[in-house]
């Protein structure tokens, strides 16, 4: 299985793809972790563009064959990401699950973006603003839907994994 994960900054997805790989023995994947790893690499002030995204498409892929099942766990903002995480999983014979993590309470949202620390050496976390203005596609009517501001962490993967069949 790939349950690929997404929402804004702040939303709390990191949190609940976290707990969710825990519970359920996978891979965690985040670009976040690999485009600031690229970061680190080279030119800090080169634009690495969808190189994160890249490369975690290519860990993704390898797990499914150790029976592993992954979480990705990336803004994936974008359908053209989103297809391409769902090619991941048809190319490895996976079942696909997307799940968009939403903070429905903005007074909450900015909160937790404007108050959270980075676990990424070097990570510089976006702004209220930046979250804002981020350009984010609409998901239409595929993905499981969780709203960080309604429920706590357990519940929320506990419902998961219902919804997932674990």
């Amino acid at each position: 299985m790939l349950v690929i994960f997404g929402g804004l900054p702040g939303s709390g997805k990191t949190t609940i793809s976290r707990a969710l790989a825990t519970r359920l023995g996978a891979v965690h994947v985040r670009v976040d972790t690999i485009e600031q790893a690229i970061r680190s690499s080279g030119d800090p002030s080169h634009d690495i563009g969808p190189a994160g995204y890249v490369v975690a498409y290519g860990i993704a892929q390898d797990n499914p064959t150790l029976g592993r099942p992954v979480v990705a766990d990336s803004v994936n903002p974008l359908t053209i990401t989103r297809e391409a995480w769902l090619a991941v999983a048809a190319r490895s014979g996976v079942i696909a699950a997307e799940v968009e993590v939403i903070c429905s309470d903005k007074t909450e949202h900015r909160r937790r973006a404007e108050t959270r620390k980075t676990d990424v050496e070097g990570l510089v976390k976006p702004t209220w603003q930046q979250i804002v203005e981020h350009v984010y596609e609409d998901w239409g009517p595929r993905p499981i839907v969780v709203d960080t501001a309604a429920r706590g962490v357990p519940e929320i993967v506990d419902a998961l994994i219902v919804r997932l069949g674990n």
